[in-house]
């Protein structure tokens, strides 16, 4: 999967999405995701596999299974194992949900 159908697919849950952010304010929930990391299969001394960890975070005003749901129907229906973890910004007054997936 490529990250212009990763974007495909998050925003059948409804809400707006970006890669990494935002240009102008929208109002949650909403969804960023950004490649945070790699964990490249190596062989022989080379890249044989690239492997690409994307963060996908639901920013909601409350606590909002419905809106996790959501999240985790297109995942799984992508064939997109996931983990997660979730906190509370303070300073934005919102709770961000990330759901990390390897593609």
């Amino acid at each position: 999967m490529t990250l212009a159908e990763l974007k495909n697919s998050l925003e059948k849950t409804g809400f707006p999405v970006a890669y990494s952010h935002f240009t102008s304010k929208v109002k949650p929930p909403f969804i960023c995701f950004v490649v945070a990391y790699s964990t490249n299969f190596m062989a022989d001394n080379e890249v044989y596999q690239e492997i690409e960890n994307v963060q996908i975070e639901l920013y909601t005003i409350k606590k909002d299974p419905a809106a996790e749901r959501k999240v985790k129907e297109i995942l799984q229906s992508n064939g997109l194992p996931y983990e997660t973890t979730e906190i509370f910004i303070d300073s934005e007054k919102l709770f961000q949900k990330i759901f990390e997936v390897s593609m």
